[in-house]
């Protein structure tokens, strides 16, 4: 396990924001401000999420990187410990889809090791429910800070809100679909009530 002296205790971080906060942005600038200052990264995402490929991270505004990908019954201690013990740091994107399991072992590289844990991702789905990875999170995290963004009514966003191909949103559904701008759009609470409402009446 690589303790490598460090004098201060690692942490275990949550950055949580709506769809549109530029998240995966943070990822990879976080991650290349730790490589400048000759730090190794171990960079991880869900396997789940396969939107830009199997072992890639990308942001909207073009940036990317390789990463390695976890599956729901990975072990990630073992595999740190056996693989990654010379990392410097973990930085984890999309991680509302990791399991309770997978944070636990998060927070027990961080406890064990004495390496900080970054991660990122949404708070709560479509209707507004947390995932099972953030609420762990919520749970167990030292440092919890939120990414903010705004609505098109320029109030904050945090709702994540899914539409369907007429551009209705939708109140029914799976957690899971996997999409970006094409499916959903961050709005804040009362816009997404409103929005709501409107189709409603519509469709009496």
């Amino acid at each position: 396990m690589n303790m490598k002296g460090k004098l201060q205790m690692a942490k275990l971080y949550f950055k949580y924001g709506a769809m549109g906060s530029s998240k995966t942005a943070q990822v990879l600038i976080t991650k290349f401000n730790y490589e400048e200052r000759n730090m190794k990264v171990w960079l991880i995402k869900p396997a789940i999420d396969n939107r830009d490929g199997e072992k890639i991270i990308r942001s909207r505004i073009g940036l990317y990187a390789t990463c390695d990908t976890i599956s729901a019954d990975d072990d990630i201690f073992k595999i740190f410990t056996e693989q990654h013990s010379d990392c410097d740091v973990i930085i984890a994107d999309e991680c509302q889809f990791l399991t309770e399991t997978h944070v636990d072992a998060l927070r027990r590289i961080v406890d064990d090791c004495n390496v900080p844990v970054l991660c990122f991702g949404l708070r709560a789905d479509f209707l507004a429910h947390l995932f099972t990875g953030s609420r762990r999170l919520f749970e167990l995290a030292d440092s919890i800070a939120e990414i903010k963004t705004i609505c098109s009514c320029g109030s904050k966003a945090i709702i994540n809100a899914r539409l369907d191909e007429n551009m209705n949103v939708v109140t029914s559904g799976d957690q899971l679909l996997l999409g970006g701008n094409d499916l959903y759009v961050a709005m804040c609470h009362k816009c997404w009530q409103k929005r709501i409402r409107e189709q409603k009446k519509a469709n009496l």
